[in-house]
């Protein structure tokens, strides 16, 4: 009887599945129908927007193709090959490699503290050399609770320490700091592990025995894993951040076949402990910052990975990735609308991006290999071009032909389900109808996001804290935003300028 009423509502599921699928493919359809017999022939700006926007898409989608292509390589050959290879250097050698775990804690909600927590204290008491947690709390509560769970632990805790750190709240990147520095008083070697990780961060219990081998590879300084978002109520927030780390582990494979990721993702990574433990390493964390021609001295108050990253990437180290290693944080919508929500977590993302792109751009392909290079420089390219696209059927409707509106929905309805399809091929699982509007949305919106926080590198705020709040502006300060608004405008106006002259060609 349960079988049966289990396999009952499976196949409810995998029907309503198949008739909402079944009925995207009918609104693409009469889309389609609505466009005017020979409209595509005509000559003029229609045409030449579907020209324009067609080989805009043949570009992109050739650049996914070439990421799809690099991540199935890596992930299906490439890396199984590494593991084997790094493994038997590390059974070869015999030699003691302690794991160590940096934890910073700041509002997380009791019962993610207890599962976040407990996660950690069994990956710790799994790393075969012992291990120390670091935490990093600002509440005396989280201090007493985290002490508690160390204490009533079920498994053998005797190889596992644990130093509670009580900060004032003065930002994630100061308690990282602090935390760092005490690690460092322990003197770790090359060959111990450092986990970073989040106060909402579920860890893998093997994630030490999954790392060390990769450290046994001396140009390896960090490594990050495959992620999973923790969302109890469902919706497009939830569909969201699921296509997210969706497309994030194809590209990461991609870049993994590389041996350089272009992030080492602040929820979960892992260092070499004597890099981490470096004074340079520490001071990049605690104070980093970027000399920007207008803004002047930008300190970075988000963005500590992305600063771990460019550290160890401009001290020619490679960042490795483990696909099938994956923690599991907890995301609570920020905002009380999805699009509130995305746009106020897309400035925070994509602000840490662009402080770092430039600089890393700088680096050269001869630092960081061309692929990767690349990859950074296409961040900044791809926030422009992916406008091109709706920009000019929009100007193109005003223009005198509507119809090329249609048209150009069910063209993007069509190539994003073909783009779901690919990731869903590529990581195991069928994807919710609305995963290809929800990626149309990512990339436009984000891209539109992206060209904002380019021209305002000075704006930041954490999502969580209260840090970053807006204050009185300075008379100076107010002429900064002035001039950041008048060059992102320009900068549209330009591409907006192109886009209508491109048109006017018949």
């Amino acid at each position: 009887m349960l079988v049966t009423a289990g396999f009952g509502v499976r196949g409810h599921f995998v029907m309503m599945n198949f008739l909402q699928h079944l009925a995207y493919f009918g609104v693409v359809a009469l889309l389609a129908s609505t466009v005017p017999a020979g409209f595509l022939g005509d000559p003029g700006a229609a045409q030449t927007t579907i020209l324009v926007v067609g080989f805009l898409g043949a570009w992109r989608y050739s650049w996914a193709a070439i990421n799809f292509t690099r991540a199935i390589i890596f992930r299906r050959f490439v890396y199984p090959k590494w593991k084997r290879l790094r493994q038997a250097r590390f059974d070869a050698v015999e030699l003691p490699s302690h794991c160590y775990f940096m934890v910073t804690t700041y509002l997380v909600k009791i019962d993610v503290t207890l599962t976040v927590y407990r996660s950690i204290f069994r990956a710790a008491s799994a790393a075969r050399d012992g291990a120390t947690v670091v935490a990093s709390v600002v509440d005396g509560k989280d201090a007493r609770l985290i002490r508690d769970i160390f204490e009533n632990m079920p498994c053998d805790m005797t190889g596992v320490k644990l130093v509670i750190d009580r900060i004032e709240s003065k930002g994630k990147r100061d308690a990282m700091a602090k935390a760092l520095r005490i690690l460092a008083s322990m003197a770790p070697s090359h060959r111990d592990v450092l986990v970073f990780v989040d106060g909402d961060t579920v860890v893998p219990e093997n994630i030490w025995a999954a790392s060390a081998p990769v450290l046994t590879d001396p140009k390896v300084g960090a490594m990050t894993t495959d992620e999973a978002a923790i969302i109890d109520k469902p919706g497009l927030y939830k569909d969201w951040f699921n296509l997210r780390f969706d497309q994030r582990q194809v590209m990461m494979c991609s870049m993994g076949l590389a041996n350089r990721v272009l992030t080492l993702t602040g929820r979960m990574s892992v260092f070499r402990a004597s890099l981490a433990t470096d004074q340079g390493f520490i001071q990049a964390v605690e104070a980093d910052y970027l000399n920007h021609w207008r803004l002047g001295r930008v300190n970075f108050l988000t963005g500590d990975d992305k600063s771990t990253w460019f550290w160890l990437l401009s001290n020619g180290y490679e960042t490795a990735y483990l696909p099938d290693i994956k923690s599991q944080s907890y995301e609570e919508q920020p905002r009380d609308t999805f699009l509130d929500s995305a746009q106020t977590l897309m400035v925070r993302w994509f602000g840490n991006m662009m402080r770092t792109n430039g600089r890393a751009i700088k680096l050269g392909p001869g630092r960081m290999g061309f692929f990767t290079w690349w990859s950074v420089l296409d961040q900044r390219v791809s926030m422009f071009t992916t406008l091109v696209g709706p920009l000019s059927v929009l100007i193109t409707a005003f223009a005198g032909a509507p119809e090329v509106i249609p048209l150009y929905i069910a063209w993007v309805l069509s190539t994003r389900y073909v783009f779901c399809t690919y990731i869903a091929l590529f990581r195991g699982h069928w994807f919710p109808v609305t995963h290809p509007p929800v990626l149309y949305f990512g990339q436009v919106v984000g891209a539109m996001v992206k060209t904002f926080v380019f021209y305002r590198l000075d704006r930041q705020r954490w999502t969580r804290q209260g840090s970053g709040a807006a204050a009185k502006l300075a008379p100076g300060e107010r002429v900064k935003r002035l001039e950041s608004f008048a060059m992102h405008s320009i900068a549209i106006s330009w591409l907006i300028m192109a886009i209508m002259l491109v048109n006017t060609i018949e």
